[in-house]
């Protein structure tokens, strides 16, 4: 387009960015700082620039899972439909600000980008659409969990099912001796919907802020569990041992021991999280030059060092509580899961935040942080 003045846009990174200093290495990496000026000149094609700002819009926008998945070495063209609408509206944003106190020779240019973006917004809704299949599900196990957390003083209006909605949940303050899940939802129905894993679903009409699910402290696994076990004078006197990894030992013994309180709970856990940390060869080969790959090799490097020098010690020094074929490193690995993918932070009456298991509630999708 000829015949408007040259200028430029504007794409920052903010300084106060959870991944500030990945996401600059990225655009580095593509020869961009963290502020970065877009030219549009007369003399070349506006569009190719907004591409630039579309490419740079997505490195901004990266979450965490997209961050540790992308590619550090190639732009990719598309990561999430989350990170792809944030970023052709972050761009659209910028145009439309600018609009506001554009010189008039920059106008047409900017209205030209402006509905070039709307485009791609339209075209990427008409390409990402998809259905979602729902049927009736039942589950024994996690029926039978239920039961005895009612059994235990749970009162819930939620059905576990094997494969669930995702939907967002705030907790309730004010309830010192349990853990109190409102649905932000006016209703969900008993359903399973299709390749969304196992969660949980409404048994009946909830009103938004009423309370789903309550779990009395008692059936929490936390730290008090430890203390109260055979294995607690011996791990005390470990130097530097972390409230944490014994919980992880704790509940690799647990996990087996028939007469156990959570023996249930224990049953409808996966044999196999799938996480990052049971990743095959081929997997991590598929990952190989992302971020991803390098935090899951140093994390697996560092479990394995804390196993060597923790787990075979205390088998060959005290057989009879740590029975050396509980505490292989592959249920070593387990635990890690476990904790890594099920744990939540809880807030107790007392007021100390402890790393928790909490029966039925850990099967809702749940970030691991600050319940009360």
């Amino acid at each position: 387009m000829e015949g408007f003045s040259d200028f430029s846009l504007v794409l920052a990174l903010p300084k106060d960015d959870a991944f500030f200093e990945k996401k600059k290495k990225l655009l580095q990496l593509r020869g961009y700082g963290p502020e970065i000026q877009i030219p549009f000149s007369s003399s070349e094609d506006p569009l190719v620039a907004l591409q630039v700002m579309v490419e740079v819009a997505r490195i901004i926008h990266l979450d965490e899972p997209e961050l540790y998945f992308g590619g550090v070495e190639a732009i990719l063209p598309y990561y999430s439909p989350r990170n792809e609408l944030e970023s052709l509206n972050s761009v659209l944003r910028l145009i439309d600000m600018t609009l506001k106190d554009a010189a008039e020779k920059k106008i047409d240019v900017l209205l030209l980008l402006r509905n070039a973006v709307i485009e791609m917004i339209r075209e990427f809704g008409d390409k990402s659409s998809e259905e979602t299949g729902i049927v009736k599900c039942v589950c024994k196990g996690e029926d039978e969990l239920v039961e005895w957390g009612r059994n235990h003083g749970v009162q819930t209006k939620l059905q576990i099912d094997c494969k669930s909605l995702t939907f967002f949940y705030k907790i309730e303050k004010g309830i010192p001796r349990s853990l109190s899940y409102s649905l932000l939802l006016w209703f969900i129905a008993c359903i399973d919907v299709e390749g969304a894993g196992r969660g949980a679903v409404a048994a009946e009409d909830l009103e938004v802020g009423e309370c789903a699910l309550e779990i009395p402290v008692s059936i929490i696994v936390s730290e008090d569990l430890v203390y109260e076990s055979d294995m607690y004078h011996i791990l005390k006197q470990v130097d530097g041992i972390a409230t944490e990894t014994m919980l992880l030992l704790w509940s690799m013994k647990e996990r087996y021991n028939s007469n156990s309180k959570f023996k249930l709970y224990f049953e409808t856990l996966p044999e196999a999280f799938n996480t990052g940390l049971s990743f095959g060869v081929e997997a991590l080969t598929s990952l190989d030059e992302t971020l991803l790959f390098e935090e899951i090799m140093q994390a697996k490097e560092h479990l394995r060092t804390q196993y060597d020098e923790l787990c075979p010690a205390l088998c060959s020094n005290h057989p009879d509580v740590f029975q050396e074929e509980l505490y292989t490193w592959e249920k070593f690995l387990w635990a890690c899961e476990l904790w890594y993918s099920n744990s939540m932070k809880v807030i107790f009456s007392d007021g100390k935040l402890r790393t928790c298991l909490v029966p039925i509630a850990g099967l809702l999708n749940h970030s691991v942080f600050n319940l009360t």
